[in-house]
């Protein structure tokens, strides 16, 4: 990966590389129970847990194992929610997707548009073949999203993940290049 982190233009959209100053929007929905309840985290407490978040996005994408974009609306330039990768593995061209919303946000297709501009970027840029996402069973919304973008359910991945104290069951889901 170039030094120069991408920006992707949606209709709505803008996403784009989170920074410092935006650390006030990421509060607002990362220390949100209902957020968080399903990304495996306690909600944030203080503005000190969301640099944490901010300088793991910078990391992996330097280490060229992820890329997190921003969600912004293209109006209020604030961020309210972040889209992309994580645990890239270029060896077997795959990685995985993650994404949160804002609940104010919720329902109006934004994670929708912001996840089918981040599947197509990876597919073009980064030789990807393979896109998992991992959803817990309870996240019904989650899962209606990336089936509506044509990812496929390949099965439950039993105690995966071991997160707020409990093991997680997680469904894998995926989208190969010939889905597009």
């Amino acid at each position: 990966m170039g030094k120069e982190f991408p920006i992707i233009e949606t209709k709505r959209l803008i996403l784009r590389q989170v920074t410092t100053e935006d650390a006030e929007d990421l509060f607002t929905y990362l220390s949100d129970k209902d957020v968080v309840k399903h990304m495996g985290l306690e909600p944030f407490k203080t503005v000190n847990d969301v640099w944490d978040e901010i300088r793991w996005y910078d990391s992996i994408f330097k280490e060229g194992t992820g890329i997190r974009w921003g969600i912004t609306l293209k109006d209020s330039g604030k961020v309210i929610g972040s889209c992309g990768f994580l645990n890239m593995l270029t060896k077997h061209y795959r990685t995985e997707v993650g994404f949160e919303l804002s609940k104010d946000y919720w329902g109006k297709g934004i994670a929708s548009e912001a996840l089918e501009a981040v599947v197509k970027y990876g597919y073009q840029h980064f030789q990807l073949e393979r896109i998992e996402a991992l959803i817990e069973p309870n996240n019904l919304p989650s899962q209606k999203l990336v089936e509506k973008q044509g990812f496929k359910r390949e099965g439950l991945l039993r105690h995966y993940e071991f997160t707020c104290g409990k093991f997680d069951d997680l469904y894998m889901y995926s989208i190969i290049k010939e889905d597009l």
